[in-house]
């Protein structure tokens, strides 16, 4: 009498395959479902939700993203501002420049140093990235209302090893 193989043993939730890959389909969410994948259509959603709430201004979603990050209203230098951003320098010049025409910015020569550019926001810009922070806040606040803080500090711990991962 021949036994049936037993069959194999289930991987673990987020386990990975010989490949370096999660051994599981991307299940929405689901123990063990792809963490990039879900990253990425959670980004497309929240890009679609901010261009709908924010289609007032205009903008694109590296427009939104670089007035975003200048919202303090802290000047910063374009190399600053394209780290904070994480966009390389050719495509940050040309929402730049687009910025730069819609009056939201102006660049100038940073003192000390001629080499460097330095980005800050206008009357418009700061109206207009004003405008987008409190969009942005209020999203966020949404979406995460109903996690704990150690929820939302273990995304960060993710967030941050996927860009460290990329760099």
């Amino acid at each position: 009498m021949t036994s049936d193989p037993e069959p194999p043993e289930a991987a673990e939730p987020g386990a990975l395959d010989a490949h370096g890959a999660l051994d599981a389909p991307d299940t929405h969410g689901a123990p063990g479902a792809s963490a990039l994948l879900a990253l990425q259509r959670a980004t497309h959603a929240t890009l679609q939700l901010l261009a709908a709430e924010l289609a007032v201004l205009g903008l694109t979603a590296s427009e939104i993203n670089a007035l975003a990050n200048l919202s303090d209203g802290r000047a910063r230098t374009a190399s600053e501002l394209g780290a904070a951003v994480g966009t390389r320098p050719t495509t940050l010049t040309g929402v730049l420049d687009r910025l730069e025409q819609r009056g939201h910015i102006t660049r100038g020569a940073r003192a000390g140093d001629r080499r460097s550019v330095l980005v800050e926001l206008t009357a418009s810009g700061r109206q207009a990235a004003d405008t987008v922070r409190r969009t942005v806040t209020g999203l966020e606040h949404r979406a995460l209302r109903d996690l704990t803080p150690a929820q939302v500090d273990g995304f960060h711990a993710v967030l941050l090893a996927l860009t460290k991962a990329s760099a």
